[in-house]
């Protein structure tokens, strides 16, 4: 396979997943976002997904250095554990870090790179590999969210096919 085709299509469906996660955080009304009603509030599962798509886009778990306002102070037994109730808007902030460091990560990928196990060992799939877990867990959570505003306000972000190159 040509990597730079590789790189088109990695970056098309992980920045699509990344999108549908955009437009769910955009949606979420502000009542929502912080409902202490539910097991886990909105903008924790915001949170873990970012986080998440942050750690795998490193090297490996000691290489992740997220911008500091977004370090966790604990892990905890289900994933981090956030200093304080994040805003949407410091969220959206974090997700476009995220991007850019996607791009960046796809943008250096090497043919030698891409069968290279990828350096989390709980996970035990090559580089490229890792780019598409990555992008089914944002996945799964942005359709967690979007469940959550269908069953909360009747309405939710549409589907994205594919991120703009």
């Amino acid at each position: 396979m040509e990597i730079g085709f590789l790189k088109k299509t990695l970056w098309s469906q992980l920045g699509a997943s990344v999108k549908m996660l955009e437009n769910a955080i955009a949606s979420c009304p502000n009542e929502l976002w912080t409902d202490g009603s539910l097991a886990k509030p909105y903008w924790t599962q915001v949170y873990h997904t970012l986080f998440f798509l942050d750690l795998y886009l490193s090297e490996s778990p000691t290489m992740m250095n997220p911008p500091s306002k977004f370090k966790p102070l604990e892990r905890g037994s289900k994933g981090p554990v956030p200093q304080r109730v994040y805003s949407r808007e410091e969220l959206l902030e974090y997700l476009e870090y995220g991007q850019a460091k996607a791009k960046l990560r796809i943008d250096a990928l090497t043919e030698e790179m891409i069968t290279k196990e990828c350096g989390f060992s709980w996970v035990g799939v090559s580089v490229a590999e890792l780019f598409i877990y990555n992008a089914r867990h944002v996945q799964h959570h942005a359709a967690q969210l979007n469940m959550l505003l269908r069953q909360r306000i009747d309405l939710a972000p549409g589907w994205v096919f594919k991120a703009d190159q």
